[in-house]
């Protein structure tokens, strides 16, 4: 079996449907069949070769759906025993909203690193508009975020929107901006 980093991304596009026409549809899509039939799977090894996160940041846990240079949709499963619910907060435990945001970016970055005329650099938050957060999200929650590209500017800059659900309930959305480090 190859790993991701064995394949070109070219092989790996879905065939079997179009584009989401929007974030609502694709984690409707995604959540309803558990996993989507003949679409891009990401296990947390694969993540891990396209993401310098590591524990205690590494905030997805697989990725269900993922349409090179377009969009993924990512898995966070919340657990107790996650070192941020210590004190946020004792007795109950909700987590950070910066953290759900952060969750969301991985999973933009998943989309970013996969550009390729954007390879071999490190994406790093340029700016954050517009998020909202509906929701709590709690441990023993499963966090489904929805990201997609809305643009890249200069080979440089992308901007992406994202959205985060549990439930089927809207969690957190908004708007986040990359650049591109060398």
């Amino acid at each position: 079996m190859s790993t991701l980093t064995d394949v070109n991304t070219a092989d790996i596009v879905p065939t079997h449907k179009e584009v989401p026409a929007n974030l609502e549809d694709a984690a409707t899509n995604a959540v309803t069949s558990g996993t989507t039939s003949g679409a891009t799977v990401l296990s947390l090894e694969d993540i891990q070769k396209l993401l310098p996160h590591r524990y205690p940041f590494a905030l997805v846990d697989r990725i269900i759906d993922y349409i090179p240079g377009k969009c993924a949709v990512g898995i966070k499963n919340v657990t107790f025993n996650e070192p941020h619910f210590q004190g946020h907060f004792p007795g109950r435990p909700i987590m950070p909203g910066v953290l759900i945001v952060e969750a969301m970016a991985q999973v933009g970055g998943i989309v970013l690193t996969q550009l390729a005329d954007l390879q071999g650099g490190l994406f790093m938050f340029a700016g954050i508009d517009g998020v909202r957060f509906r929701r709590p999200v709690v441990p023993g929650d499963q966090l489904i975020m929805t990201v997609e590209l809305i643009s890249v500017k200069r080979r440089r800059f992308g901007k992406m929107r994202g959205r985060a659900e549990v439930d089927g309930q809207l969690a957190a959305e908004g708007e986040f901006m990359f650049s591109l480090v060398d």
